[in-house]
């Protein structure tokens, strides 16, 4: 019950947000967009209050066992799934380059450690070595900065995923962003006596990979740290058998939580700006004597900025 609340609530923010034309021409959806928070909130407290009808002398503490680690999963998976799809919406680099550095890193590091591995990085794994370590570093940088040259060039892998009312279809077609247009970068003095050039071409996202493929090998591996901790608690080897002799799903997705975690964080933060499309579609929903005062506000303020000439005031 709690799964399917958390779900409710998550992805029908994402319905709001993507498909604004297409709630506009249902009313019935119209009430379940404008108050979604407030039933999202209802069921949750529906739930609750079972949960405390339902408890059972002498079986207290089970229960609430339980009942704490039903939220803690739900935290966990369903909430940073819900990011991994906001990623993919913002484009399909965003979620191909941070998970192919992870799988990278997982590779190089394994590789690098059983060669050249000698000094242990931590108890809870002892197989990790720094040499694994550091070397699955600079093998997914460089990685993560071939491998985004390339998805650069396509419109399919960098253009955010929109819903077209009109074709009732997501298209990912669009005027590429400045993040996937090739610049002109000049070289650092250092590198450019070793490397003999003093320019350089290349796309802007792939200073943004060098950031994510930072972030895939020094942190990421802490969450494979985490499920190692975890596993050894609870005494046991695998999550489950699904794959052999590499352990269960979640067995192979212990770093990638985390990764879209920052990802979203990234993408919030340092990239995404204004949504003209976004805000556009907002505007529409409003009532028309609201669409109106926004208008004139919106004029009046271009007016005041220079933009529009005074004489089509009024």
């Amino acid at each position: 019950y709690f799964l399917l609340c958390v779900n409710y609530f998550f992805y029908g923010e994402t319905v709001a947000d993507y498909f604004a034309t297409f709630v506009q021409r249902r009313e019935q959806l119209q009430f379940l967009i404008r108050y979604h928070r407030f039933i999202s909130f209802a069921l949750y407290l529906t739930g609750f209050c079972m949960f405390v009808l339902s408890l059972v002398k002498k079986h207290y503490r089970l229960q609430f066992y339980m009942f704490a680690w039903t939220h803690v999963t739900l935290l966990i998976t369903v909430t940073q799934s819900h990011l991994v799809i906001q990623n993919l919406f913002e484009g399909m680099i965003w979620f191909l380059v941070p998970i192919s550095s992870v799988i990278c890193n997982d590779i190089t590091a394994y590789i690098f450690g059983f060669f050249f591995g000698r000094t242990p990085l931590i108890k809870l794994s002892p197989k990790k070595t720094w040499e694994g370590f550091i070397g699955g570093f600079f093998s997914t940088v460089v990685f993560g900065f071939i491998f985004s040259y390339f998805l650069a060039q396509h419109q399919y892998f960098v253009c955010p995923v929109e819903y077209n009312s009109e074709t009732n279809r997501f298209v990912t077609e669009c005027e590429p962003s400045e993040l996937f247009q090739m610049k002109k970068y000049a070289v650092p003095p250092l590198l450019q006596a070793v490397l003999g050039w003093e320019t350089v071409n290349m796309y802007p996202f792939q200073m943004h990979s060098i950031a994510l493929s930072t972030f895939a090998s020094l942190i990421g591996p802490f969450g494979g740290f985490f499920a190692s901790g975890f596993k050894r608690a609870f005494k046991i080897k695998d999550f489950a058998d699904t794959i052999p002799g590499h352990g269960g799903i979640m067995d192979r997705f212990d770093c990638q939580y985390l990764m879209a975690t920052f990802v979203h964080v990234y993408i919030t933060s340092f990239i995404r700006g204004p949504n003209p499309s976004k805000l556009l579609k907002q505007l529409l929903i409003l009532q028309p004597e609201q669409q109106l005062s926004v208008y004139k506000t919106l004029k009046s303020h271009l007016v005041e900025k220079g933009i529009l000439q005074p004489s089509l005031r009024g």
